[in-house]
């Protein structure tokens, strides 16, 4: 299917989106397959969605490339341990200033613009690393790279969220997770057997896949009816869900909603703390903060540091964590739109707590020299079933429900916020873990533990579950 510089969208790409949900919604008003016309066809909400994900590999790549290439980047343009680590954590600082510009830019220039902009960054940066002869062009690129992987971390699950089908929502976007994971995993084994600066090399493919794949793929809807542009919208959508697909019902819907949203004033960050905002913003900002400082990013890091000082050897730490997350966050795309986003996040959540309380009992034990021949095995078990539970539910459940809470008016402003305390929580957990590690090692899963468990509680008692809802029932029900 082509784009025409008029902004129509023309061919059979909007038919998998539209007709699919609005089919859920016949079945559920009483119709039949009969009364409807037009067949539900996937084909291009999953082609949308590929292209969009392309953009969760590139964040993959840029989050996966500093652990596989320290020793060589270090060796080669003799850098120091400080200059090294400035390398390293800059990519939070990139990822913080994207994801405070992500919801602006993607609210202004559309969810694909906002796609290309960030697929710019990370060329640039890709490419200064490649040419790098010293450490200021090597922490440019990284901080590109950063602020690439800041606005891919927002509006890739939006864009996502905002074509699919209300009943494949949380597959698609958990599909964002899932890239990810995989990007990181690839990096990390390829960097092995990579120079450095092949490795960054590898980190434009899927820019160049995402940028070719724009042409072919229709705006958000949601997002083209917002800014007026009529045509575009029934054409995006109808693309969408298919060209026999009636989507008058779901145009209507949406339409009704962003005319209720444009008689509210233009929102500022200020205006997140209204009464009928308040509580979206608590349950995306809130998952986000359990979701960083329950500890992932300092465990991430410092894999083969944790399992070293436990005395396990590092290269089968690296490649364990491939084979346990990938597996296990797919599967996770299989089961969120059946089971539900609440039960994830509660298993996910009271398996932290356990995986924290076994790998701070194996640290307690070898700091008061007990039973020495379990220490490795209760570390090695701990970590592996945190890295498990973190990718069943905590990892990828808090970027689906940020995407569905928050109403199209304060979407922008309202996942920037989320957004940017999820990389504040990146940072600040990551620079804080080696220290804490130094104070008391099982002392710290203590403290991660405690986390977890206020998580349970707030996932009981604050976040609503969101299967099978249209965003506008959802955001409705939630901002009542």
């Amino acid at each position: 299917m082509a784009i025409e510089d008029n902004g129509n969208v023309h061919g059979d790409a909007t038919i998998p989106l539209l007709e699919e949900g609005k089919n859920i919604g016949d079945e559920e008003n009483g119709y039949t397959d009969e009364e409807t016309s037009g067949k539900p066809s996937l084909w291009m909400v999953y082609l949308s969605t590929f292209v969009a994900v392309c953009g969760s590999f590139a964040f993959g790549s840029c989050a996966g490339y500093s652990s596989p290439t320290q020793t060589a980047i270090t060796k080669d343009l003799s850098l120091s341990l400080a200059e090294y680590s400035v390398f390293g954590s800059i990519l939070t600082f990139g990822a913080m200033i994207g994801a405070i510009t992500s919801g602006p830019i993607a609210d202004f220039i559309g969810r694909k613009g906002a796609m290309r902009t960030a697929t710019g960054f990370c060329v640039a940066g890709w490419l200064a690393i490649f040419f790098a002869k010293g450490a200021l062009s090597l922490d440019i690129g990284r901080l590109a790279t950063g602020y690439g992987m800041g606005v891919f971390s927002y509006v890739v699950p939006v864009f996502i969220a905002e074509i699919a089908p209300k009943n494949l929502r949380g597959a698609l976007t958990t599909a964002n997770q899932l890239m990810i994971c995989c990007a990181v995993s690839v990096a990390f084994i390829i960097g092995t057997v990579l120079t450095w600066r092949t490795l960054a090399l590898t980190g434009l493919i899927p820019c160049a896949i995402l940028l070719f794949g724009l042409f072919f793929i229709p705006e958000s809807p949601r997002w083209l009816a917002k800014i007026g542009h009529e045509k575009e919208f029934e054409a995006a959508l109808q693309d969408l869900r298919g060209k026999g697909a009636d989507i008058s019902e779901e145009a209507a819907e949406i339409r009704d909603y962003i005319e209720t949203l444009e008689r509210l004033p233009k929102a500022k960050m200020l205006d997140l703390f209204q009464r009928r905002y308040l509580r979206s913003v608590i349950i995306g900002v809130g998952l986000m903060v359990f979701q960083q400082f329950g500890g992932i990013n300092g465990i991430c890091f410092y894999l083969s540091n944790i399992f070293e000082s436990a005395g396990v050897s590092p290269s089968i730490a690296t490649i364990t964590y491939a084979i346990v997350q990938v597996p296990i966050t797919a599967l996770n795309t299989t089961v969120i739109d059946k089971a539900g986003r609440k039960p994830l996040l509660l298993v996910s959540s009271t398996g932290l707590v356990l995986a924290c309380i076994l790998s701070g009992t194996s640290f307690y034990l070898k700091d008061h020299n007990l039973a020495p021949s379990s220490v490795p095995i209760l570390a090695v078990t701990g970590i592996l079933m945190y890295i498990g539970s973190f990718s069943a539910g905590m990892g990828a459940v808090p970027w689906v429900v940020m995407s569905e809470i928050f109403p199209i008016n304060i979407k922008g402003i309202a996942g920037s916020l989320a957004t940017l305390v999820n990389w504040f929580g990146a940072w600040a957990v990551s620079y804080t873990f080696n220290f804490l590690m130094s104070w008391s090692s099982y002392g710290t899963f203590i403290i991660y533990a405690a986390i977890n468990a206020v998580a349970i509680v707030f996932v009981i008692t604050v976040v609503p579950e969101t299967k099978g809802r249209t965003l506008e029932q959802i955001q409705a029900a939630i901002n009542a």
